[in-house]
């Protein structure tokens, strides 16, 4: 049963890019919608889980400071998608494996694993062929450009993901560390958009239908399944499974857009996505000896 969970949940989420094309609306507005219009219905998840809430305030609290940075996040993944397309702005989102490693290293003093230091070259490869550096036949509409945010999409889901983990996501009700991210994530990306200008609060038809469907499809429904699914896997399983995401949805974006990607792009796809796997299944950090 938690592999169905974890295949449904997966296959859901693997649209999330295609609804942001579909929607067409600036990347700030598809952010702050896709965690405005989850948050009612969190809540109600909250309230039927309730009995089992016992998270303290500083944890909700910083649950909440960590969904900014994943406001953040949506709205840098959203902006790559509108200038390298949906697959690699999905494959590049991936990278925060990386940036976890990286960050932990720095924060926690966890050193990484030797199997890292072989795939991060690995991924920043795939990265430079991704950008269509040197290549005439590169997808998008500024590859260099959509792959700077995809990184920064990465780097800021690291942050995100580490904050999570510090606020003890895995105590309470499975809705409460979820509503209170995407609390932050809707604040976070109303700061973007106060910044960039680019946040519109018109309702349109059919954008915010597809806004409507993000939202309850990736950041509810999606995310509960993938959630109450991977503690019960092996960690192995647990890493193809969430590989599948970014191949799926480079899968939809050739089927329904017609992204073309250039060979060194399909090679540089590859490469990412071998890397983080490699990096998934052998551990970002290396093992502390016994003292």
């Amino acid at each position: 049963m938690a592999r169905i969970w974890a295949l449904t949940g997966i296959l859901i989420i693997s649209f999330s890019a295609i609804f942001v094309r579909l929607a067409d609306v600036p990347p700030t507005t598809s952010a702050f919608f896709r965690a405005c219009y989850a948050l009612p219905f969190l809540f109600a998840l909250w309230l039927l889980q309730r009995g089992s809430n016992r998270r303290p305030p500083r944890d909700r609290l910083l649950a909440v400071a960590a969904g900014v940075f994943l406001g953040l996040d949506l709205a840098f993944w959203h902006r790559a998608i509108e200038f390298i397309g949906a697959g690699l702005a999905t494959v590049l989102g991936n990278t925060q494996v990386v940036f976890v490693g990286f960050l932990a290293w720095v924060l926690y003093g966890e050193r990484p694993s030797r199997g890292a230091l072989v795939a991060a070259p690995l991924v920043f490869a795939g990265v430079v062929l991704i950008s269509g550096v040197g290549t005439l036949d590169a997808f998008g509409s500024d590859p260099r450009l959509g792959t700077i945010f995809g990184l920064l999409t990465g780097i800021t889901y690291a942050i995100f993901l580490l904050g999570f983990r510090a606020a003890g996501r895995n105590l309470g009700a499975p809705a409460g560390p979820l509503l209170d991210a995407t609390l932050g994530a809707t604040l976070g990306a109303l700061a973007i958009g106060a910044l960039d200008g680019q946040l519109d609060f018109a309702i349109t038809w059919p954008a915010h239908g597809w806004l409507l469907a993000l939202a309850l499809g990736s950041q509810v429904v999606g995310w509960q399944l993938i959630g109450a699914a991977l503690p019960r896997l092996p960690a192995l399983e647990t890493s193809v499974f969430l590989l599948l995401q970014p191949m799926l949805t480079t899968i939809w974006a050739r089927l329904l857009f017609d992204e073309r990607l250039g060979a060194a792009q399909i090679l540089g796809m590859a490469l990412v996505l071998a890397g983080v796997g490699w990096l998934s299944v052998s551990g970002i950090s290396a093992k502390k000896r016994a003292s």
